[in-house]
């Protein structure tokens, strides 16, 4: 069962592949809300740089900037990726971009600087259009729920660190990045759920 699993994993990286450009975006959805997308308006918690082949460039916890292969990264999660276009994106200039900010360790904090990068921040740092002007203009970051108030969870993180909920501070989130007119909703690569069944 295990092996059959393992194909059909294959026959659908090989499907997702034919619906991939270099340097499309692939934005996980999970399948219930968390306390990423409790926060951000909008169904996705993570952004990643589809680079070709079986790659994907991404930042994720405890790894950094890395490359990744994409049936990795689609059997992950649980969920569904989507698949997007940047449109008038200079894809080599932004996928080189990309590439300098390789083996810098993952930002847990979530604070702007070049030295630690979180996944969002890897795309809105890189990505330029064909006169190199940067695509997606940083945000004030946001930790609140609907009524305004910064959740408990996000207190909590930042109050073990000994440190203030950066609500406000400029930065990005993979939701805003996914709503932006700049990006179009290619499709669904696939519901991950699945991927990690091996009985």
């Amino acid at each position: 069962m295990k092996t059959s699993v393992l194909l059909l994993l294959s026959a659908l990286c090989c499907m997702a592949c034919q619906t991939l450009r270099r340097g499309d975006l692939l934005f996980h959805l999970p399948a219930t809300s968390n306390h990423i997308t409790s926060v951000t308006r909008g169904q996705a918690d993570h952004v990643a740089i589809y680079l070709g082949g079986d790659s994907v460039l991404e930042a994720i916890p405890r790894q950094g900037v890395v490359v990744s292969s994409l049936q990795e990264v689609l059997q992950r999660e649980d969920g569904r990726y989507v698949s997007a276009r940047v449109k008038d994106t200079d894809t080599e200039r932004s996928i080189s971009t990309a590439r300098q900010w390789l083996g810098l360790p993952y930002d847990s904090v979530f604070m702007p600087g070049t030295e630690a990068l979180y996944c969002s921040e890897l795309v809105q740092l890189s990505y330029v259009n064909r006169q190199g002007e940067r695509i997606f203009d940083p945000i004030a970051m946001s930790f609140h729920d609907d009524s305004g108030r910064i959740t408990p969870y996000w207190t909590q993180f930042y109050g073990r660190l000994h440190m203030d909920v950066p609500e406000g501070e400029a930065g990005s989130n993979p939701s805003d990045i996914m709503s932006r007119k700049e990006v179009i909703i290619k499709k669904c690569i696939k519901n991950v759920r699945h991927a990690r069944v091996y009985k």
